[in-house]
């Protein structure tokens, strides 16, 4: 799960120290217009999310990923081959498209086997082996560039490694649908599961909260290139620096996996939203009176992203929580939502790059607050609670709490 969770990472991350190379072969005139490399991708990432549900809950969660994983394959090879830029993001788009099903899939098929702490506890082990590939990623973009000289051939590379992740699911990966939960393709049924979606004030809350709290973390990765590169002049250093960030992420994640069944879901999470406005703040007061510089940003951004780290997967455990029987139709399109909220926030939060830290900070600060608030609505005032649920697996308990 892992892995296929980790292609959509690789072809964000690995293209970072090429967009340079890129916008200088295509003559782009606007220096954010590089932005659109990694920012059409994780669009079709949104908008694909609202397709695979209701295709998986109906045909199981196995054929749809062998299916999606030959397109990203398919037009990864058209990436490499575009000779116009906007033929390469539209092949972007639709490898994001497809690449979408990877985190709506994973989200339903670890639904199909836990609930409730267990399943926060899974996705968060899930999210640190996958939070490996955005530390090494711009290292091996970087590598590829040197050895092939050319970027063009990092496009080779993720369609070499979809083309692994295809046999992998095709002679591994067991089917996780019950039968018993096949849910038949109707706009009447895929109606019911998105109403039930939208009007489950904390599930929904949830998925809000989740989105804005993923938003700074894109247009992080839409302008480090350019702030690395621009801002800073540490173009030497900056896939060192990146990996740091997404460490200490992937840290986050892994200290979550450990406390999440003490603790609960909830109390972890909403902790750590706390910590990010708090760093976040302390941020932007850096930045506006002049005291910000590479160290600083570092210090500050590493403790940020083991916020998200913190929150990225209890947000989603608690948000699929209501929804056993509908997971893959719940899954896709609390996916699509997140996803949205995340891919839109972070691209007019990235655009706004001008040579300067500001926007980021900014927008940070806002994405958090916005964050929280959505979460004391989500939870009708009373924070830091632990809920009751069911465990489906019958390995585990037959209590637990989120």
């Amino acid at each position: 799960m892992a892995s296929l969770m980790s292609l959509n990472a690789l072809a964000i991350d690995i293209m970072l120290p090429a967009l340079g190379l890129i916008a200088d072969d295509f003559g782009l005139p606007d220096p954010n217009d590089r932005q659109w490399v990694v920012t059409s991708y994780i669009l079709g990432m949104a908008i694909g999310s609202i397709i695979y549900g209701s295709l998986a809950d109906r045909y199981g969660r196995k054929p749809i990923l062998l299916a999606t994983t030959v397109i990203y394959v398919g037009f990864g090879v058209l990436c490499a081959l575009a000779w116009d830029y906007d033929l390469l993001l539209i092949a972007r788009f639709i490898q994001g498209l497809a690449a979408s099903a990877m985190g709506v899939l994973v989200n339903s098929i670890i639904r199909d086997r836990y609930e409730g702490d267990g399943m926060a506890r899974m996705m968060s082990t899930i999210m640190m082996v996958f939070m490996i590939v955005p530390i090494i990623a711009p290292m091996l973009g970087q590598a590829v560039l040197f050895v092939a000289g050319d970027w063009h051939a990092i496009f080779l590379v993720l369609s070499v490694s979809g083309l692994a992740m295809f046999f992998w699911v095709f002679l591994r990966l067991p089917e996780t649908l019950n039968p018993e939960n096949k849910t038949p393709i109707n706009a009447k049924a895929i109606g019911s599961a998105w109403r039930q979606v939208i009007f489950h004030r904390n599930a929904f809350g949830h998925v809000m909260a989740s989105g804005l709290m993923f938003a700074p973390l894109f247009s992080y990765i839409a302008t480090a290139q350019q702030i690395f590169f621009d801002v800073f002049d540490a173009a030497d250093i900056f896939v060192y620096v990146f990996a740091l960030n997404a460490a200490a992420m992937s840290l986050g994640n892994f200290l979550n996996s450990r406390i999440v069944m003490r603790f609960g879901a909830r109390r972890v999470s909403q902790t750590a939203l706390i910590f990010f406005i708090l760093i976040s703040t302390i941020q932007l007061i850096l930045v506006l009176t002049d005291g910000i510089n590479i160290v600083t940003f570092t210090m500050l951004l590493m403790p940020a992203m083991a916020m998200v780290g913190f929150t990225g997967a209890n947000f989603s455990s608690i948000a699929m929580q209501p929804f056993g029987k509908v997971a893959g139709v719940a899954s896709s399109f609390q996916n699509f939502s997140r996803s949205s909220i995340s891919a839109s926030l972070g691209a007019i939060i990235g655009l706004q790059f001008d040579g300067s830290i500001l926007p980021l900070a900014a927008g940070f600060l806002i994405c958090g607050i916005a964050s929280l608030t959505i979460i004391f609505w989500a939870e009708e005032g009373k924070l830091f609670r632990r809920v009751h649920v069911g465990v489906t697996d019958p390995r585990l308990a037959a209590k637990t709490k989120i």
